[in-house]
């Protein structure tokens, strides 16, 4: 298997990478061969990921702009993945160029490839680290030297929550990040889930089946279970809905059917 020159040495890159994957999916260039035959094989089951992503993407600039519109200008983006354009600095900073952000994501692609993005970008910063361990994101370096934890901030954990196991204490994790930050910071995520998906749940767990195979098993959870996610903090309007229902640019009707697949939403701090 050749390994590309942007590769980082010492990666397995005889193993798919979800953040590769939906870098695929996204259109990108920096997947493997590995990466692009996983994301083929669950496209047999979803053919509509590409749209499930896309409308992730849509989602996340549309919720950058709402944090921008409400003197939110910090931005904490764990589960980022590969940058690609429109990412959250380049929205964020159209709104304020003041804008701070960290990149977490513990994919040392993702990593590297950020880092080779933003190199002489002010006001960013990146981190290689995981969600399952908020402490290590909370007390890293370019955290502490960007954010400004008196000050609100937006956590964004958009498409990576379904990617923890209930057994990696996913609540717990989101509850520690939360109460690190200042009242009126937001939370802003989706997460999949079997309701919404233009086919059954038969089919469905068809890509769920993919997924694991890729070390990150795919946890597919209800609205309610969803919900949970929002304890403690109050849910701007129009609450928890699907991701084109979430203060759309355009008529959500125009949208693809696979991009109601999943929720999505947003919580202030009080």
């Amino acid at each position: 298997m050749e390994r590309p020159a942007w590769a980082p040495p010492g990666i397995d890159i005889s193993v798919p990478s979800v953040s590769r994957m939906y870098d695929f999916y996204l259109g990108g260039s920096h997947n493997f061969e590995v990466d692009r035959e996983a994301a083929r094989k669950a496209m047999e089951f979803l053919p509509g990921l590409p749209k499930i992503m896309q409308a992730n993407r849509a989602f996340m600039r549309r919720a950058v702009r709402y944090a921008a519109d409400n003197d939110v200008t910090q931005f904490l983006d764990i589960g980022s993945g590969i940058p690609t354009f429109g990412n959250v600095h380049e929205v964020a900073r159209a709104a304020d160029p003041a804008a701070r952000v960290v990149y977490v994501d513990h994919d040392p692609v993702a990593v590297a490839h950020s880092r080779a993005v933003l190199d002489g970008v002010d006001g960013t910063g990146v981190v290689a680290a995981d969600l399952r361990r908020p402490a290590d994101i909370l007390h890293s370096a370019e955290v502490r030297e960007l954010l400004d934890f008196d000050r609100p901030v937006a956590l964004l954990l958009i498409a990576v929550l379904h990617f923890l196991e209930d057994a990696d204490r996913p609540y717990e994790a989101v509850a520690e990040l939360l109460d690190a930050l200042a009242p009126g910071s937001l939370l802003v995520l989706t997460h999949a889930s079997y309701e919404g998906i233009p086919v059954d749940a038969e089919r469905a767990s068809g890509t769920v089946d993919v997924y694991r195979s890729t070390r990150s098993p795919l946890v597919m959870r209800t609205a309610e279970e969803i919900g949970r996610f929002f304890e403690g903090v109050e849910t701007v309007e129009p609450g928890l809905v699907p991701m084109p229902h979430w203060r759309p640019d355009s008529p959500a009707e125009e949208e693809d059917p696979y991009a109601f697949s999943g929720y999505a939403g947003v919580g202030r701090k009080a």
